[in-house]
């Protein structure tokens, strides 16, 4: 209401503001089905015994030793594969929180690792559509940027690795893992599930859809379906349960309550906020593009810009200013990616220093902001506020550092070869 009201003042009609917030929230539609279709994963995947199966083998493989930078790892893993941060937290992400909670772990540390590997894997992943978005904004090859996007994130992931597994272990050491309460959880997953190795199959289907580049939405669609069919078929579950699970979420009933706080979600009515917010955010942001906010920002901080580390320092400053204005990943990467185009041509940078920029600012950096999209989904999924699980944001932290500080010393910097 105040960007409109600010637009009004300033010449724009009401008619050129409404255009801009149709223009913005189309550019999310694909993400708000996106959005819906996961829902019903979680649902199916739930109901279907693919989660409890993945929180079954977990306890049993995975030594609470290493468990917090292992569940980092795994879910970076399903999120190269899948490129999708929020499928494989939605799924293993979900997984791997039930086990750690079972073994004791603190539920926003847990939140912290599952996070930043699922961004990592969002990151470098061809198939993400934050990457191809940052790409395409800034005029890159998609590829180049990847390789480009591995040098910030592979060193942000082995600090924050390291970092996992010395508070991890500070855990592990100072309470007792109670073989009695493992014990429940396998007889309460046992008992509520029929656990079949054939439930593994499910996640390796979905790393094949995605490495074969099938279209997105019918490849998660059919993923759901299956998660249906199994709930059929292996968990002689009726057509109804399934339906139901799908579309309002599954109603854990093992009788252990943490585990049934934790699987009783999912459906496509859980996407609601998230969706809502989404809108709302990029309705904004149409707005706010449309007006020039950041743009007047820009031209007034410009003139003090005097070497290409103070550049990269003001593209990260502007893809904050959207994160936390917006909320939305796709404008904090599209808005700096527009705007920094010209001035990194004119000091003879390549471009993909631009898009590894604003693809680490506006997807993972994004994580920082409370109100963010991603935070608000991850919260809903695993149920920690974005407030307790923010500080072990790792992976968010060291991205960050990394590139502002590979901007001030020119390390990984690529200028434009003009032979």
């Amino acid at each position: 209401m105040v960007a409109v009201l600010i637009g009004i003042y300033l010449g724009f009609s009401y008619d050129e503001l409404q255009k801009s917030l149709v223009e913005g929230v189309s550019r999310a539609l694909p993400a708000f089905f996106i959005l819906l279709i996961v829902g019903t994963i979680i649902g199916s995947w739930i109901v279907g015994g693919v989660i409890p199966a993945l929180i079954y083998y977990s306890l049993k493989i995975i030594s609470p030793s290493i468990f917090v930078p292992a569940a980092a790892a795994v879910t970076g893993i399903i999120a190269i594969s899948t490129g999708t941060s929020f499928t494989s937290i939605a799924t293993v992400g979900l997984a791997l929180m039930v086990t750690g909670i079972g073994m004791r772990f603190p539920p926003p540390l847990l939140a912290g690792a599952i996070i930043s590997g699922a961004y990592l894997g969002d990151s470098m992943s061809p198939l993400s559509d934050t990457t191809n978005l940052a790409s395409a904004m800034a005029g890159c090859d998609l590829f180049e940027l990847i390789g480009h996007i591995i040098l910030t994130g592979i060193p942000a992931f082995l600090i924050s690795i390291v970092m996992f597994y010395f508070v991890g272990i500070k855990h592990v050491e100072s309470i007792s893992i109670s073989t009695e309460e493992i014990a429940l959880i396998y007889n309460g997953i046992s008992q509520s599930f029929n656990i079949n190795p054939l439930l593994l199959v499910f996640p390796i289907i979905t790393i094949v859809f995605s490495i074969k580049k099938f279209p997105a939405v019918p490849s998660l669609i059919t993923i759901s379906i299956l998660g249906g069919i199994s709930a059929l078929v292996l968990q002689k579950a009726d057509f109804r349960l399934v339906l139901n699970a799908m579309t309002f979420g599954y109603k854990s009933n093992t009788g252990i309550q943490m585990i049934d706080s934790l699987l009783s979600r999912g459906g496509i009515v859980s996407m609601g906020s998230t969706i809502i917010l989404m809108l709302l955010a990029t309705a904004l942001g149409g707005i706010l593009e449309k007006v020039g906010f950041l743009n007047t920002i820009l031209k007034s901080v410009m003139k003090f810009i005097k070497s290409d580390g103070q550049l990269i320092l003001l593209t990260v400053l502007s893809g904050f200013a959207a994160a936390f204005a917006t909320g939305a990943q796709l404008l904090a990467i599209l808005l700096p990616a527009r705007m920094f185009v010209p001035e990194f041509k004119a000091r003879n940078l390549h471009l993909k220093n631009l898009a590894r920029v604003a693809q680490s600012i506006g997807a993972i950096g994004i994580n920082l902001v409370p109100w963010s999209v991603p935070c608000i989904f991850a919260s809903n999924i695993l149920g920690v506020e974005p407030s307790k699980f923010i500080p072990y944001l790792f992976f968010v932290f060291m991205t960050v550092i990394i590139n502002l500080a590979y901007g001030f010393t020119g390390f990984t910097i690529t200028k434009i070869n003009k032979n």
